[in-house]
């Protein structure tokens, strides 16, 4: 890994874990709930201890005011739930541009199993070598997902990660396996810092037990969208979560800090 990378790393970090909060759900579903007036949420989730948001490249201008010293991650490729097929995910921009949208590091989504996957695999290569070139580390988003694919077994996961790890990634982001035991598994088919997906938005509790249990499975972290912007208080989930990853905190020592233990 050259400097560039690694110095960017630490800025999308802290010591090694990894809170993203992406927020490129504007171009899949729309200005949903927390994307409407971005401003705020980029500036609640980062005072809340998110170390790094993430966006399509034309939303930067509404982010850097509102990031609080926080890590930017640009997103590049999409689809959209109105289209012919969500999980035919095309590129939207190149990592030279994403530099020049302030950027610290690039993510991309592929799809493990679906009819897309060779085409997203090609991406994700060229994006790997144009990102080695400018030493901007890359966020690769591999789900295990397609016709006849359990999106939360723990061999497709592996195998998920494994592939971000074989492309040239730098951290690996996959779905979460459900429990500790099966996502160890999922951590040693990588040597490369593996981050949950948050899903659709659960209780309070459950976003929090989520995180503890991928933590003590071995994850680097999570990269939690819905869960966290579209909370009614998006900077205090964001501090519970940031007290599992950050603090060590239990689940019970998480929701209190952030005031939302019996909310």
């Amino acid at each position: 890994m050259n400097a560039g990378t690694r110095a960017r790393l630490d800025r999308i970090s802290t010591d090694g874990t990894y809170f993203v909060v992406p927020m490129d759900h504007g171009i899949t579903m729309g200005a949903v709930k927390g994307l409407k007036r971005i401003e705020a949420t980029v500036d609640a989730v980062t005072r809340g201890g998110a170390d790094a948001v993430l966006t399509q490249k034309g939303i930067a201008p509404r982010v850097h005011p509102n990031r609080n010293g926080a890590g930017y991650v640009v997103h590049l490729n999409a689809s959209t739930v109105v289209g012919p097929d969500a999980n035919d995910k095309r590129v939207t921009g190149t990592v030279e541009g994403a530099l020049r949208a302030g950027a610290d590091a690039v993510s991309l989504h592929l799809n493990v199993g679906s009819d897309h996957e060779p085409r997203q695999i090609e991406d994700l290569s060229r994006i790997t070598e144009e990102a080695d070139r400018f030493g901007v580390p890359v966020l690769a988003m591999t789900y295990a997902r397609g016709p006849g694919v359990d999106e939360h077994d723990a061999e497709a996961l592996g195998h998920a990660v494994r592939l971000g790890e074989e492309l040239g990634a730098d951290v690996i982001k996959t779905a979460y396996s459900g429990d500790a035991d099966s996502f160890e598994h999922v951590v040693d088919s990588t040597r490369l810092p593996v981050v949950i997906a948050g899903g659709s938005k659960g209780t309070d509790r459950e976003t929090v037990e989520m995180v503890r249990g991928a933590v003590d499975a071995g994850a680097a972290g999570v990269s939690m969208g819905r869960s966290i912007f579209q909370h009614d208080d998006p900077e205090a989930i964001a501090r519970a979560v940031a007290a599992v990853l950050h603090e060590d905190a239990t689940v019970d020592e998480a929701l209190s800090v952030s005031g939302l233990l019996g909310a």
